[in-house]
């Protein structure tokens, strides 16, 4: 079904060995416990044109050293690592540049068609060193070479688990990387999806690349199909060399595998301790230099390779990643189109801003232009503020937390930087949280009767918007520090804190001391004092009053009472403004913090 795959509008992938010595890696158990060792001195090395399993029970170490070799895992390991290509050694900068890490559960944008997903990958990988015409040849090679040219229209949330998986590969194939990690690739699939998709990396590896993928106990067709095998157990290696070699390799040590018994399960029952404890005398045998199991199918690969590589490499072009800029451009473009698409993120909430803005507009009625319900609209302002906040928050307490693995994914393997799609998602963000805060005020104002004048209207949605801006942020913020359930915990009750804090429900005359200059903490404390002010400030005529007596007819004495007359508007919208700003490059710091530990 597979062919090799030639991706002849790009440079074929430059080789890259990997060579690792005296890997050892530490972890801690819990907070304060002791520590363990996973890795003890592992050694080895990965060659181009090779396709190469990281085989082992459970907790063996398989996922820990594929993390330390792609640099996924920076800290807490010790040893040495080389990344060797044909100019010589790179760095581990140079060498993230040009590898890939596809990881087990398949993160893909369920909004977008498959063809969608391989046009934005291009863009954000190739950029404009291709047309737009040679772009759509090259996703046509590749969806072709991995058989799914027929789903090119099919959404990716709902494609099959082997379909995910190979979509995966072909998002990561579009910019030809030499090295390629894969944790357990056949995890989910089917026997023929698995034979399916081992087949395809036997073919990519055959092209010249570096492919090293871990996976736990392959049937023998599919163990067949890898060119090297790194056993561990315990942490050691047990065995590092051809899969052809490994049968005569436990015979040498008196471990015979049964006729018709498939050499991977023997070789995990063996070191899972099924025969008796052969661990040491294993790792010993693995790591005598006197004797290799290593077979010369490594150079004969290498040498194929490198000749595929002279072969296919005469009539391509030269191909430039994209900036910042330009990825910055074309992660704005899908944005836009995610949110367009996801009801529940735009249309929903914007019918339920209009008919909660009907819904209230309808039960203060009156309380903008009558003296005697000036309390009750004070009450509404509150309410305003705290609708607004809660609706923007809370969503976004959990956007970091949803998105963190495709974010991880994307960000490592090199489609953008961090602050791209960050800037990106504010800009596409800034816009939606407006016309939310649009549709509720223009409701609720001119259903509660507020005062029928342009500027005070302007300047009450302006404070819509900054509380909607502002809680926004502080949702990221808490959802980059803390997990989704603790999240949204604690976000409900920072905000009922803040909100008996803005001067309404306890007014400041009547705080102590401490919790009075406390209160400045709190931004819903400058959203209500700011509408407040909107509606009562600026010198308002009388209002009129049904009643033989009306206490609150002159706005002053509102401001008065409210001990609010210290304050003013524009002070407000910039003390709101800070508080975004500060919560902004907060959440940016966390995240990127979050994003360097996982």
């Amino acid at each position: 079904m597979y062919q090799r795959v030639v991706l002849v509008s790009l440079p074929q992938a430059s080789s890259i060995d990997i060579e690792f010595t005296n890997v050892t890696y530490e972890a801690q158990e819990g907070f304060l416990g002791p520590t363990k060792q996973i890795l003890k001195g592992v050694s080895g090395a990965f060659k181009s044109g090779v396709l190469t399993a990281i085989m082992g029970p459970s907790g063996a170490g398989k996922s820990t050293l594929l993390n330390i070799l792609t640099g996924f895992e920076r800290d807490k390991w010790k040893g040495q690592i080389e990344y060797i290509g044909k100019d010589g050694k790179h760095t581990l900068k140079e060498y993230r540049k040009q590898s890939c890490y596809i990881q087990q559960d398949d993160q893909l944008h369920p909004l977008f068609t498959v063809h969608e997903a391989m046009r934005m990958a291009t863009d954000l990988k190739i950029g404009s060193s291709l047309s737009r015409k040679a772009k759509e040849m090259l996703i046509d090679d590749v969806l072709e070479n991995l058989d799914l040219s027929k789903t090119k229209d099919t959404r990716c949330s709902q494609l099959s688990g082997g379909q995910r998986k190979r979509l995966s590969i072909a998002l990561e194939l579009l910019d030809n990387p030499p090295v390629m990690f894969l944790d357990e690739p056949t995890t989910g699939l089917d026997a023929l999806s698995s034979y399916q998709c081992i087949r395809l990396l036997q073919s990519l590896a055959k092209a010249g690349r570096t492919i090293v993928c871990t996976i736990h106990q392959p049937s023998a067709a599919i163990y067949e199909m890898f060119d090297n095998v790194f056993l561990l157990a315990g942490g050691r290696c047990m065995y590092d060399g051809a899969t052809k070699n490994t049968i005569a390799y436990f015979a040498s040590a008196g471990l015979h595998c049964p006729k018709y018994h498939n050499p991977a399960d023997y070789m995990i029952e063996v070191i899972s301790g099924e025969y008796g404890d052969f661990s040491d005398q294993l790792h010993k045998l693995a790591t005598s230099k006197e004797q290799s199991w290593r077979s010369n199918v490594s150079q004969i690969l290498k040498k194929e390779a490198d000749a595929n590589f002279t072969n296919e490499s005469k009539a391509t072009v030269l191909v430039q990643p994209p900036s910042e800029l330009e990825r910055f451009v074309v992660l704005l473009h899908w944005h836009m189109i995610q949110l367009f698409r996801d009801w529940t993120v735009t249309y929903l909430k914007l019918l339920i801003h209009l008919l909660v803005g009907i819904m209230l507009g309808l039960l203060f009625t009156d309380s903008g232009m009558d003296g005697s319900k000036s309390l009750s609209n004070v009450g509404f302002f509150v309410v305003t503020s705290v609708y607004l906040c809660y609706t923007s928050m809370m969503p976004a307490v959990l956007k970091f937390p949803l998105e963190f693995s495709m974010l991880k994914k994307e960000r490592f393997n090199n489609w953008y930087t961090l602050k791209t799609y960050y800037a990106a998602t504010i800009i596409c963000n800034v816009p939606l949280q407006m016309m939310f805060a649009f549709v509720y005020s223009s409701v609720s104002y001119f259903l509660s009767h507020q005062p029928a004048d342009t500027n005070r209207f302007l300047m009450f949605l302006a404070v819509a918007i900054m509380t909607t801006l502002i809680a926004e942020s502080f949702g990221i913020l808490i959802g980059t520090l803390l997990n989704p359930v603790n999240g949204t915990f604690t976000a409900a009750i920072i905000t009922c804190a803040m909100l008996v804090l803005s001067g309404f429900l306890a007014l400041y005359d009547h705080m102590p001391v401490v919790l009075y200059y406390v209160s400045y903490l709190s931004y819903l404390k400058y959203s209500v004092h700011a509408f407040v002010h909107t509606i009562y400030g600026f010198n308002r005529e009388k209002l009129s009053c049904p009643r033989s007596y009306c206490h609150y007819r002159i706005p002053e004495l509102m401001l008065t009472d409210l001990s609010m007359t210290d304050g003013k508007y524009w002070i407000d919208i910039c003390l709101l403004f800070c508080n975004y700003v500060l919560f902004r490059i907060a959440a940016y710091c966390t995240l990127k913090k979050k994003l360097a530990s996982a």
